[in-house]
């Protein structure tokens, strides 16, 4: 669905490469995580991605079309939902979906659905300028649905959201991908893409410094602890032990077998820790 090798990109205004000779490659119905803290290149490759950039450098081919010629009949198959939320504020909710529906040219969703989908019912007749920006990011969100999206671009999908309307559109991602919708998403939260993604890109600097699953990732990085909490005399104690040490193991069956065990489960590498690890850099 996704094809890029060899990609660079350079901003006039600066004699750095914003994305420095990448390649990757995303299969159809894949959720792809593309993960970096700000200024790391996410947004400037989607920008490309999506046809807002002008390639530069590179062979890119995107839902079928090769980024090097212009076709706006590209549009047709992907949805975008940005961060920073562009929509029209002396426009209701409706009146934005209505309007943004006649730009393509394949079947569309109803507004009242999408609506509806991201919890905004009751609101459809609002005008968005007196939307939260919470509501204004689920407004945009429902708006890269519109055009029943082959291929799906998120930057921060869950941004600013609470915890329950971000559940929600968890589980539309994941409904989505059902579907076999393929999701470009570009995030610093390194939950959020443990959750919802097959594989994940670590970028910084302009350059990918590894792919992978989070479930490979976690293997390869883990540090394979336990957490052991025990009653000893009438006192709560707690151990952390490494599961690849002799030493270690044996201490674990002498709690487990001399002590009365009130918890114990298996600690693993967060993918934000295992991006420290790779990258010697934070996500901020």
């Amino acid at each position: 669905m996704i094809s890029v090798k060899n990609l660079s990109h350079i901003y006039s205004n600066n004699d750095k490469l914003a994305i420095n000779d990448i390649s990757f490659e995303i299969t159809k119905g894949e959720t792809f995580g593309f993960l970096g803290p700000s200024g790391a290149g996410k947004s400037t490759t989607q920008g490309i991605l999506t046809g807002l950039l002008k390639l530069q450098k590179g062979n890119v081919h995107v839902a079928g079309y090769n980024m090097n010629k212009v076709d706006n009949k590209r549009f047709n198959k992907i949805g975008v939902s940005f961060e920073q939320s562009n929509v029209y504020s002396k426009l209701t909710a409706k009146e934005n979906l209505e309007f943004y529906r006649k730009l393509f040219d394949v079947p569309t969703r109803e507004p009242e659905e999408l609506i509806k989908l991201v919890g905004l019912e009751g609101k459809e007749n609002d005008r968005a300028g007196s939307f939260s920006k919470g509501m204004k990011h689920r407004l945009t969100f429902a708006r890269s649905m519109i055009n029943n999206p082959e291929l799906w671009f998120l930057d921060e999908p869950t941004t600013g959201l609470d915890p329950t309307i971000a559940a929600t559109i968890k589980e539309i991602i994941n409904g989505q991908k059902a579907k076999g919708v393929t999701t470009f998403l570009t995030t610093h939260n390194m939950y959020i893409a443990d959750e919802l993604c097959d594989r994940v890109a670590f970028i910084i600097d302009g350059q990918i410094k590894l792919i992978d699953t989070p479930k490979n990732l976690k293997l390869l990085y883990g540090k394979k602890l336990v957490d052991i909490e025990f009653i000893d005399n009438n006192e709560v104690k707690k151990e952390t032990l490494k599961l690849i040490d002799d030493n270690d193991k044996k201490r674990m069956y002498e709690i487990i077998n001399k002590y009365k065990i009130q918890t114990m489960h298996s600690k693993e590498a967060t993918l934000e820790e295992i991006f420290i690890q790779v990258t010697g850099r934070g996500l901020i």
